[in-house]
């Protein structure tokens, strides 16, 4: 099999699609227009070069967040350690699962009878593991650079999970009060191993009910690109700060509902802004996006 046929077959739309969600309350706010801001230990998640920028040798980050009434939530952990002067290292971890949904399966005995108490639960979890690195360069004052090491680990109960690997990699220039960043993300492409594990009980069901009884495979995440540009104002006697910053992501992976549309790239801009008191109090007064529809 060609390697386009490979791609063709395999490569998902939305594969790995809980990476999207975003992390940390100020990104978030910011409409995720931080690409070329991020200067925290959430940046092995935003942008790995962002990591150049944190303040202390080490920083630690933790959030929860629950979405549909509390159905699914949402995890992230985040720790980053300086090596020296012009090197850091994160790890970034991220759980995205649905809990305690009944499996049905096993409903009804094998005399047809219903018995509610064949009924069992299982969870359906997305796991993200990012190992990151970024580094300045005495030689060009302003760059830095990171890149992230990801594995990928997906669960669905006893019966289908995957690993899979990929590479992203990021960039920081920061000129006067200016702040540019890029970040090209699964760059050689994430590949996602499948394998399942049916019951023959399960199997019966699945074809009674007229569903795909599904196959070990493996599950591309295409290339993506995110960009940004922001900009610093001070006032007050540099007491305020005001970032406001313009990003967009672009996606290869075809026609997407965003507001630039086309087949197979499609992009969708964002921007927000930031305002600051003394470098201690910061608000986010207005963040925008387009928003996907899956």
């Amino acid at each position: 099999m060609s390697l386009s046929k490979l791609y063709a077959q395999t490569a998902l739309k939305y594969s790995n699609d809980f990476l999207q969600v975003g992390v940390g309350a100020n990104s978030l706010a910011m409409a995720n227009s931080v690409t070329a801001s991020v200067n925290d230990v959430t940046s092995g998640y935003w942008n790995p070069a962002g990591l150049m920028s944190v303040k202390s040798d080490i920083e630690v980050a933790l959030m929860h967040n629950e979405y549909f009434g509390g159905i699914a939530q949402d995890d992230y952990l985040a720790l980053s350690y300086k090596f020296d002067s012009v090197s850091v290292f994160g790890l970034s971890i991220i759980r995205f699962g649905v809990d305690n949904i009944q499996n049905t399966i096993d409903l009804k005995d094998a005399a047809g009878n219903v018995d509610y108490n064949n009924i069992t639960s299982f969870s359906d979890a997305q796991y993200a593991f990012l190992f990151s690195y970024a580094r300045s360069f005495k030689q060009v004052p302003g760059l830095t650079v990171g890149a992230n090491v990801k594995v990928i680990r997906s669960v669905i109960g006893d019966f289908a999970n995957s690993w899979g690997f990929g590479l992203d990699a990021g960039a920081q220039y920061h000129y006067k009060d200016w702040l540019f960043g890029a970040v090209a993300k699964d760059i050689t492409s994430t590949f996602n191993a499948w394998s399942y594990s049916l019951s023959p009980d399960m199997i019966n069901v699945f074809q009674e009910t007229g569903n795909e009884i599904p196959e070990n495979g493996l599950e591309i995440t295409l290339p993506s690109l995110q960009i940004g540009a922001a900009r610093t104002f001070t006032a007050f006697h540099q007491k305020v700060s005001i970032r406001p910053e313009l990003g967009a992501n672009i996606t290869f992976d075809g026609q997407r509902n965003t507001l630039i549309s086309t087949n197979p790239v499609s992009v969708d801009p964002h921007m927000g802004m930031e305002v600051g008191y003394k470098s201690i109090i910061f608000f986010t007064p207005w963040g925008g996006q387009h928003t996907n529809i899956l």
